[in-house]
């Protein structure tokens, strides 16, 4: 194992999203390419809002995807534990350090007191920060119990030398003192994640952009208690096909639900890596060959769009490429969950059903719906009956139904039968198929007709065949 060690660190507050899974991704590729450790951190000091449902919800949604982690939940390691709330007393302690090194001190200033004094800065025209009234209190006010503030640096600037946008310079004249305990003891985020970061031996920080102001408050944090500061890489944030920040209105934001709607996991990671990441010209790669080319050098500035329809070409190379046996596995639960089985099937035949319907499907749950009359007696299109079942078709149908209930049922059995009925009837091969097609299927559109009728089975064929014969006028 190499000495690098990132970390993905979420919050449980609701579901695992798109966008927390890329950030994950590329710190789970980057710790796999240098053989180094990737650590899973929940963040659930906000205790109003976490739940252990949401920790689960993470934890399978990590799982889904194929993403691994050496240290984290399930997985204890030497720089434990992994959740926040347990890890209070390390907090405590540092918090400490600060307040003995005279970079953080006590504010017993009430929110209401604060709410006037910012609304006063910014109708006189002034940064609406912390005035420092508590910085040199004589005596702490009676049945007040204080939060503590970090001492910023006002002076100077702060660079970050980001791995991925460059050098990012911010004037420190603009920091604010910020709260790193709150008055109910708990310690606040860019004080936590500071703490976590250093004593679980972080090297390499990759999280998405929305955090880069963070980080300059964070570097002075790192300075103040003397601690090594990791790398940092900040992650542009992921756009809506109309160029907005992704959220629930452009479809799924959670990645659970990409399951639900019958995407594959390598599908998923596949498109997710190249939402700011590419190698060369390569669209589809392996989660091996995602680690063995992972750079961070070509990860790129500018936001990434979300395009749907990307995603499903995707998939659909994915859905192709997987042996039908192992998609017919993950078939069967959504089978279950649309009432087309009870119990589960023969997994040869359901196999036979994925080969007939993957080159039409872009998700699974495309083809469920593709599948249905495989699985249930169809409701016939009553525009495509009229079409097709007409009564000049009914002594085709009878003579194609008396040499099949004979034949074995076959591609190689099959297709002699339907050439001998065209050869007999002058007919081509779309008058023939379509209405024995309407008859099986109850529309116009399915795998070759050949399949249909192997997959249904000789019985199930011939009775919907007979029900479409007596059908016609």
């Amino acid at each position: 194992m190499s000495d690098v060690r990132v970390r993905f660190a979420p919050s449980p507050t609701g579901y695992l999203h798109i966008g927390g899974v890329r950030t994950a991704l590329f710190n789970w590729l980057y710790a796999r390419h240098f053989q180094g450790t990737f650590i899973l951190r929940i963040e659930d000091t906000d205790q109003t809002r976490s739940t252990d449902e949401s920790i689960q919800a993470i934890l399978q949604g990590m799982e889904w995807c194929g993403m691994d982690w050496d240290e984290g939940p399930g997985k204890p390691g030497p720089h434990g534990p992994y959740r926040q709330t347990e890890r209070i007393e390390i907090y405590r302690e540092y918090i400490d350090k600060l307040l003995a090194a005279g970079r953080a001190y006590k504010c017993y200033c009430t929110p209401e007191e604060l709410d006037e004094r910012r609304k006063k800065a910014l109708a006189e025209g002034r940064p609406p920060k912390y005035d420092r009234r508590c910085l040199n209190l004589d005596h702490a006010p009676e049945g007040r119990t204080p939060v503590i503030r970090f001492l910023a640096s006002e002076e100077g600037k702060t660079v970050v030398n980001d791995l991925i946008k460059g050098t990012v310079t911010f004037d420190n004249s603009v920091m604010d003192d910020l709260i790193v305990m709150r008055s109910d003891g708990w310690p606040t985020y860019n004080f936590a994640v500071v703490v976590d970061d250093a004593t679980m031996g972080i090297t390499h920080v990759l999280r998405g952009d929305d955090h880069l102001n963070n980080t300059p408050r964070q570097i002075q944090m790192y300075e103040a208690l003397g601690l090594k500061l990791p790398e940092f890489g900040h992650l542009s944030m992921i756009l809506g096909p109309d160029k907005a920040r992704l959220s629930k209105r452009h479809g799924a934001t959670s990645i659970m639900q990409y399951k639900e709607m019958g995407y594959l996991p390598e599908a998923m990671v596949n498109y997710l890596v190249r939402l700011g990441w590419s190698f060369g010209d390569q669209e589809i790669f392996s989660m091996q060959e995602m680690a063995e080319k992972f750079s961070l050098d070509s990860i790129s500035s500018a936001a990434a769009v979300f395009n749907p329809d990307k995603l499903k070409w995707i998939n659909h190379h994915w859905t192709n490429a997987k042996p039908p046996e192992e998609i017919a596995e993950i078939l069967v639960p959504m089978l279950e969950t649309a009432g087309l089985i009870k119990e589960r099937p023969d997994m040869a035949w359901l196999s036979k059903v994925v080969v007939s319907q993957r080159e039409k499907s872009y998700t699974l749950e495309e083809m469920v719906s593709l599948s249905t009359y495989f699985f249930l007696e169809p409701e016939t299109d009553p525009k495509a009956a009229e079409k097709h079942l007409s009564p000049e078709i009914k002594p085709v149908l009878e003579r194609l139904i008396g040499m099949l209930e004979g034949a074995e049922f076959t591609h190689e059995h099959l297709e002699p039968i339907f050439h001998k009925v065209m050869e007999e009837t002058g007919l081509k091969m779309g008058k023939v198929a379509q209405p024995v097609r309407v008859a099986l299927t109850g529309g116009t559109i399915s795998p070759g007709i050949y399949d249909v009728l192997e997959i249904l089975g000789k019985e199930r064929s011939l009775a919907r065949l007979k029900k479409a014969l007596a059908s016609i006028g």
